[in-house]
């Protein structure tokens, strides 16, 4: 009886791994000579530039420093360290041999030319909600208008079994979205739009998405915020934290300018989207995506931020005058910080209330800290507007001590065993873009 338990299930197993095996294996697509640009119109080349722009394309797969789309940008995950490809037309180590079937697999199904499985850092699921000819454009630009860099990819730092890409299909089973993109009947044209480049191109949960143990994006809380290279992207929906609700038109200010004098500055991973991603679409196009994140958010567009009570406390916060002799945080606030962080009776663009930011209001310190240790550089929030970071001038203890005073004067509680996490932020790795 023992032996035919052993050998039914020796059975099943041997039958179960022939047919995943059937599952996971994927045929190689024979190489090609790169295409000429007089193959695409310039129409479609130049619409192929605006989605990889899009897309954070160029952002993603290159270096700080480095040939653009050369590939080996790092990416630290719970998983191990990985490396960006070369996606030039570079024949031997970059995609110059790949056919536009062969592109628009990987972009649907994340499987390489050669048939392995690409790790799931590259946000396919997402590209797979793309119309065939916005992915036919971006080939296209790819393929003709950048140029062939040779530079290898290098190994990445995925220990094993986790490095077996026969295994990620496994992943893709369990947790890929393989759905196309279906239009909400029940949405306006312009709503959908901006749900077709949220969801597809610019992958916009691919950063705002909380995941699951094996990385799997949560879709049950869809854009209700997640940890991302070090920061936190935070909630879109209306689980946010923010004090003043996110309005259509507080998007596109965002969006276009790279700050919400309601909410706070783009600074880290957020600051290439608008201003090396999203700046590349049309107008319209912000305001499609701005109008379907507001939707997320359940903001009343009619609500005036200017008369929110919220508003109005942290105006009037900056003229209670703490007994700086007694509170270090208050003291270094004040002489570090509050020549900047000044409003009068109204809010200033570009002087932004740190009680008032998002940032403030998050459970864990990690954006704040972030940009006391490092700033806000002139190619991030608001053009040509910069903070000076304060990494070499501030302490572990006055960080936290400021960071512990701000929270308190936003009415949050403290962050539990700050100033710890300070030093664990002021040493993580640093993303530079």
């Amino acid at each position: 009886m023992l032996k035919r338990i052993v050998y039914g299930v020796s059975g099943a197993a041997i039958v179960g791994l022939g047919l995943f095996s059937l599952y996971a294996w994927n045929s190689s697509i024979d190489p090609i000579t790169p295409p000429a640009k007089t193959d695409y119109s310039p129409q479609v080349i130049a619409q192929g530039k605006t989605l990889a722009a899009a897309g954070y394309c160029s952002t993603c797969h290159t270096p700080p420093g480095g040939t653009a789309y050369a590939g080996n940008y790092e990416m630290h995950t719970e998983f191990g360290t990985i490396y960006s490809s070369n996606i030039t037309p570079d024949v031997e180590t970059g995609i110059g041999s790949w056919s536009e079937e062969a592109f628009n697999r990987a972009m649907r199904k994340g499987v390489s030319r050669d048939g392995h499985h690409l790790l799931p850092a590259f946000p396919f699921e997402h590209f797979n909600k793309m119309t065939d000819a916005d992915i036919s454009a971006i080939y296209a630009y790819i393929m003709t208008s950048v140029p062939a860099v040779n530079q290898v990819k290098k190994e990445n730092g995925i220990p094993f079994p986790l490095n077996i890409r026969w295994l990620q299909a496994g992943w893709k089973l369990l947790f890929a979205d393989t759905d196309s993109f279906q239009p909400n009947e029940n949405k306006s044209e312009q709503w959908n739009r901006g749900a077709y480049l949220a969801e597809g191109i610019s992958h916009c949960g691919a950063c705002h998405t909380p995941r699951n143990a094996l990385g799997g994006e949560k879709y049950d809380q869809m854009y209700e915020g997640a940890p991302i290279d070090g920061w936190i992207a935070p909630s879109l929906t209306s689980t946010s934290t923010s004090p003043i609700p996110w309005r259509s038109q507080d998007f596109y200010e965002y969006l276009t300018t790279g700050n919400s004098p309601y909410h706070g500055s783009a600074a880290g991973p957020m600051a290439p989207v608008m201003h090396k991603g999203l700046s590349a679409l049309p107008d319209s196009d912000i305001q499609a995506i701005s109008l379907y994140f507001a939707d997320h958010s359940g903001a009343d567009e009619s609500d005036d931020p200017a008369l929110n009570s919220n508003l109005q406390a942290a105006i009037a916060v900056q003229h209670t005058q703490t007994d700086l002799r007694i509170d270090e945080g208050a003291r270094l606030y004040a002489t570090a910080c509050q020549a900047c962080h000044y409003s009068s009776d109204k809010l200033v663009k570009g002087r932004p209330l740190l009680t008032l930011g998002s940032a403030t209001h998050l459970e864990k310190p990690t954006n704040l800290i972030n940009v006391i240790l490092d700033g806000v550089r002139n190619d991030q929030g608001i053009r040509g507007v910069v903070m000076p970071g304060f990494r070499d001038a501030l302490s572990d203890q006055d960080i936290s001590a400021i960071a512990a005073y701000l929270r308190q004067a936003a009415g949050e509680n403290t962050w539990p065993n700050l100033q710890q996490q300070v030093f664990e932020i002021r040493n993580q790795p640093r993303f530079e873009q």
